[in-house]
């Protein structure tokens, strides 16, 4: 019981941490389903994060149960479980008939089949060691494949010389959770936890360096084709992330229906899922990971 032995207290102590934030994390998308639930309509949300932050939780907990002893995943990524399907019944409730079948054909598709395949997989042609490890390096590959998402905003940071899109809050936030579950799996000598977050780490101190270098700048117009590239960006719904818990809350613009970007996330209740959209996004615009 390497996370909760009393021989690994600081293990212990950082994985408690570790849930608590991602804990928190998963309850940001409290306010959006209240006004939906208030509205009676779904206009202008996604449900896509919330399906990823799904499957994100339920991969780490086949990971958890695999390997054994690992009881600090196993209760931030079910609890994860339980909150995000909540989220999806509701959404289903309340989306248009449109939008309610493409959440169906994609919770059929990741969370049913991708998943069956990954479990049936690693079950019936792994065993002991072998299984935790390929199961693990599935886990990673997931949580990198979400790192990459924060480099479309940055991009944008530079080129338009704004931080509208990148706030400080949740960079920061993305640090410090990369930090607690890197140690978490340094201290319990678990790579395939504490590796991903190294990158969550490095991107989340790259995104805090670009807010404070451009906070104070005057923004640019991109010109040309980069004016057209951005715009199309700012429609264009980009469907990336996870970590071991994601949970992402995307907020409603009253104009426009918003697109989705998933910024940097990642392991055990690590990922977060950062939403940008024309409006200026605000702290809970989190998604998790651990």
């Amino acid at each position: 019981m390497a996370g909760l032995s009393l021989q690994h207290p600081w293990a212990f102590a950082f994985g408690l941490l570790g849930n608590l934030i991602s804990f928190m994390t998963f309850l940001a998308p409290i306010p959006t389903f209240y006004r939906i639930y208030k509205s009676k309509s779904t206009d202008g949300f996604q449900s896509v994060p919330y399906v990823v932050a799904l499957f994100s939780s339920m991969l780490w907990i086949s990971y958890a149960l695999i390997k054994t002893n690992e009881t600090l995943l196993i209760t931030i990524n079910a609890a994860g479980c339980v909150i995000e399907t909540i989220y999806i019944v509701m959404y289903l409730v309340y989306a248009p008939k449109k939008a309610k079948l493409f959440t169906i054909k994609i919770v059929l598709l990741l969370n049913v089949g991708v998943f069956g395949i990954i479990l049936l997989v690693t079950l019936l042609l792994f065993a002991g060691e072998r299984r935790v490890v390929t199961l693990g390096w599935v886990c990673v590959g997931f949580a990198v494949g979400v790192f990459v998402a924060p480099l479309s905003i940055m991009r944008r940071v530079i080129q338009t010389k704004s931080v509208e899109y990148m706030p400080f809050s949740l960079s920061l936030s993305l640090t410090l959770s990369a930090v607690v579950w890197f140690l978490y799996g340094l201290l319990i000598k678990d790579k395939y936890v504490a590796l991903p977050n190294v990158l969550g780490f490095t991107f989340g101190v790259v995104q805090m360096g670009l807010y404070v270098f451009y906070m104070n700048k005057t923004p640019v117009k991109a010109e040309g084709k980069e004016a057209g590239k951005l715009a199309a960006a700012e429609e264009e719904h980009v469907i990336v992330n996870i970590a071991k818990l994601s949970p992402a809350v995307p907020m409603k613009s009253p104009q426009v229906q918003q697109g989705t970007e998933m910024a940097a996330p990642t392991v055990p209740s690590v990922g977060y899922f950062l939403l940008t959209e024309r409006q200026q996004p605000t702290e809970s615009d989190l998604i998790r990971f651990p």
